[in-house]
C-alpha cells in the first residue's frame, strides 16, 4: 500500500470513530428537522365532520322529539356532543335490557353499549375501543357512566377522550358529554411517526431546572417548581392534547412524560418527549 493510500485509509478510520463516539445531542427547542413530520401533531376543525354530526342529529333526535336547537350543544373542534338536555316533555331513553321493570348492572351495562353504538357518530370513537371505567350513582338519584377512549398506543391525558352519560333509574338519558377524538386512526399513523427524543430521566431533570405551571381547583394559574428532593417517577409516554397554538380551530397532540410527583400541588406533571417543553400538569 502506498504512502498515499496508507495516510487516506487513516483519516477514513479516525474519521468515522470520531462520529461513533460523537455526543447524543439534545433535543431542539423548536421540535423536529425540517426533514421530520410535522409537531406536535395538529387535529383541525372539519366542516365535512361537523355536517356528519348534524346529519346524525337530524336522523337521532327527531325519533325521541328531542329538539336540535335548544336541547344540543356539539363540541367546536371536533363536532362531538358536548351536551344535551332531553326535554321532559320528549325524553330520550336507554334501550331496554331484561324483562324486569329496573335494569340490573350487568344489563344496565349492556343497555349503555348499545345506546353507545347508535349514537357513535355524535360520540366521536369506536364503541369497541371506549372502557367503562366508573359508574358512579349521584347524589340526586340519578346515575353516571364515565368511559375513556383508548385508540392510541398511548392513554390520551388533559381534558380530552372522555365520554360521560348521565341517565335516571327509568332509563331516561339525562345527559351526554364526550371529548372523543374523532379520526383516531388516522392520528395515530401521524403520532407514529414522530420520534421520541428526550429520555424520562432527562425530563425528570427539567422538571427540577424549570418552572411550570399549572391551574388549581378555582382556575387560578400557578407556577412551580420541583424541588431537588421530590425524586419524580415517570409513569410513561401519554397523549397530552392542548388548545393549539395555530388558531382557536385546532388542537395540539403532544407525546410526553408522564411524571408522577409526591408532596406537590399537583400529582402529575407532563413534559414533551419530542421538544422537552414543559407542558403542564394535573
Amino acid at each position: 500500500m502506498t504512502d498515499h493510500k496508507v495516510r487516506t485509509f487513516t483519516f477514513l478510520m479516525f474519521a468515522l470513530g470520531a462520529g461513533s463516539c460523537a455526543p447524543l445531542q439534545p433535543p431542539s427547542a423548536t421540535g423536529p428537522r425540517a426533514n421530520e413530520p410535522p409537531y406536535p401533531v395538529i387535529f383541525k376543525a372539519d366542516s365535512h365532520r361537523k355536517d356528519s354530526a348534524v346529519a346524525a342529529v337530524n336522523k337521532l333526535l327527531p325519533q325521541s322529539g328531542v329538539s336540535p336547537t335548544t336541547d344540543l350543544e356539539l363540541q367546536p373542534i371536533t363536532s362531538t356532543i358536548e351536551r344535551l338536555q332531553a326535554s321532559s316533555n320528549s325524553p330520550l331513553y336507554l334501550p331496554k335490557v331484561g324483562a324486569e321493570p329496573v335494569m340490573n348492572e350487568e344489563e344496565t351495562r349492556e343497555s349503555l353499549r348499545r345506546f353507545i353504538k347508535d349514537w357513535q357518530q355524535l360520540i366521536g370513537a369506536d364503541p369497541a375501543k371506549l372502557s367503562l371505567v366508573d359508574r358512579v350513582d349521584q347524589p340526586d338519584g340519578s346515575k353516571l357512566a364515565k368511559y375513556e377512549q383508548r385508540a392510541f398506543r398511548y392513554p390520551i391525558r388533559s381534558n380530552y377522550g372522555k365520554l360521560q352519560i348521565r341517565f335516571a333509574t327509568d332509563r331516561r338519558v339525562l345527559n351526554i358529554s364526550s371529548t372523543c377524538i374523532p379520526d383516531a386512526d388516522r392520528m395515530q399513523t401521524a403520532l407514529g411517526a414522530v420520534s421520541v427524543r428526550l429520555k424520562a430521566e432527562d425530563a425528570v431533570k427539567l422538571l427540577h431546572d424549570n418552572d411550570m405551571t399549572y391551574s388549581d381547583a378555582k382556575g387560578n394559574k400557578l407556577t412551580f417548581r420541583v424541588p431537588a428532593g421530590n425524586e419524580g417517577n415517570p409513569a410513561g409516554l401519554a397523549i397530552y392534547i392542548l388548545p393549539s397554538r395555530t388558531g382557536p380551530d385546532a388542537l395540539d397532540f403532544h407525546l410526553a412524560w408522564e411524571i408522577e410527583l409526591n408532596n406537590a400541588p399537583i400529582k402529575t406533571a407532563y413534559v414533551d418527549a419530542v421538544t422537552g417543553e414543559i407542558l403542564g400538569g394535573q
